[in-house]
């Protein structure tokens, strides 16, 4: 048979790859589930501030500016 390309490759052929893909995605998963921290028992987000609060002054209207715009 001519199995060099997807086209004319006997199902012989069909089969290994799609064994290989599982067990290639299968050792993907594995890889990433004993990645995680699993030693972290607080998920809960905290904020640190520093500095002073800024407020928002009175909004300003612009009509009209000396820029050059190009269209």
């Amino acid at each position: 048979m001519y199995n060099s390309t997807i086209s004319t490759a006997d199902r012989a052929t069909h089969v290994k790859i799609v064994a290989i893909s599982l067990v290639a995605s299968i050792a993907v998963l594995l890889v990433g589930i004993a990645a995680r921290n699993a030693a972290v028992t607080d998920t809960t987000p905290r904020t640190q501030i520093a500095g002073p609060v800024v407020k928002a002054g009175k909004p300003v209207a612009i009509s009209h500016s000396d820029a050059t715009v190009i269209r």
